[in-house]
């Protein structure tokens, strides 16, 4: 295996097109996160973004492409780590290479994935936890029947849609809204949401914003920003960020008005989202990985993926070691357990009514 190093924007127009055909190829691999589009856009607002190309010895055409940043001391990320829900190689199928031999050539003593996709990376995988999804491969429609029949939490969420649709007479669906209100209204929500149950603003990190921006704005083969937006006469009450492949919808950042939170508005425009998207062909919602109760009243089943750490022997990768164990342990030990897990969610929550009130 032969592998080169290279800033993303120097990729060919053949390179990209190949990076896309591979993903096609595997839907293991389907998810936009993955998409060179979503890699070129985080590129532009972190200039330490790389992808190394893999092309088998003695061959000129690729057969797999890593996107990934690189750290101090060796440490590399996936890239778009803390915001992206699929993480590894895009490779054409058949293809293996040399852990070892890809992180030198990367210039890595490590390299750490928390979302990588299943079935990569194998004997470094440390943990796996389920990443919910919505199959509409049999239709909107089935998906629905067949969540009444399962789910009373399902009816009943229903019945607060109708009534919302009862309520408001100017309510309307965007599959996507391209007007500044939307984006306006989506950061605002989601910033005071982290400030209320005590997590950091993501928003409040430039890089983030502008990505996000950049995304919902990015149209190619294969790949768009989604920015769905539910409306009562004329103003947002609930937007969600999405990147689409030409068959996964992968949902990114929801929020939505809190004035409206008794009809449950974010849900209504989940399942607007998931008919609009069955009707144009996409079979596969993603939530991503982690709990909250949307995800267990919508999904239908569950994917897989990773958290793992791909080491080159050395003494860097022993430093990274000793450093990052510990609090890692004590992390899945918490996630572990539902009730340290719904304390430590409570303590955060409250930490974040704190912080409201002293900022008000």
């Amino acid at each position: 295996m032969n592998v080169t190093v290279a800033p993303l924007h120097s990729l060919s127009a053949g390179e990209l097109a190949a990076w896309r055909e591979m993903q096609r190829a595997d839907r293991s691999l389907a998810n936009p996160f993955m998409a060179p589009e979503f890699a070129l856009a985080v590129a532009a607002v972190k200039p330490q973004a790389r992808v190394a190309v893999l092309r088998s010895a003695g061959g000129s055409e690729p057969v797999g492409f890593l996107p990934f940043e690189r750290g101090p001391l060796g440490l590399g990320r996936p890239i778009g780590a803390g915001v992206s829900d699929a993480q590894g190689v895009v490779h054409r199928p058949g293809a293996s290479w040399d852990h070892e031999q890809l992180l030198a050539a990367c210039g890595l003593a490590v390299l750490e994935f928390d979302h990588l996709v299943d079935g990569q990376f194998g004997g470094s995988v440390r943990r796996q936890e389920p990443s919910p999804v919505i199959d509409l491969s049999d239709g909107f429609d089935a998906y629905v029947e067949h969540r009444r029949e399962q789910s009373r939490s399902f009816r009943r969420a229903m019945a607060r849609h109708q009534a919302l649709e009862r309520d408001f007479a100017g309510l309307r669906f965007e599959w996507h809204s391209s007007a500044p209100d939307a984006f306006a209204a989506l950061t605002a929500w989601k910033s005071a949401q982290y400030r209320r149950t005590g997590r950091a603003d993501r928003f409040a990190r430039p890089w983030i914003r502008e990505l996000a921006q950049r995304l919902m704005q990015t149209r190619a083969d294969g790949f768009r920003g989604v920015l769905a937006t539910l409306r009562v006469d004329g103003r947002p009450i609930a937007v969600q960020a999405c990147l689409a492949s030409d068959s996964v919808l992968a949902l990114w950042f929801p929020a939505f008005d809190p004035a409206f939170a008794r009809y449950s508005p974010g849900n209504l425009l989940r399942l607007r989202l998931a008919r609009a998207a069955a009707e144009r062909g996409i079979g596969l919602l993603d939530f991503g990985k982690g709990w909250s109760a949307h995800k267990e009243l919508l999904k239908t089943g569950e994917l897989r993926v990773g958290e793992a750490r791909i080491e080159r022997r050395g003494a860097r990768a022993a430093v990274h070691r000793l450093y990052r164990d510990p609090p890692r342990t004590v992390e899945r030990f918490v996630l572990d357990h539902p009730r340290l897990r719904l304390a430590a969610r409570r303590t955060l929550a409250g930490m974040g009514r704190a912080r409201t009130r002293l900022a008000g």
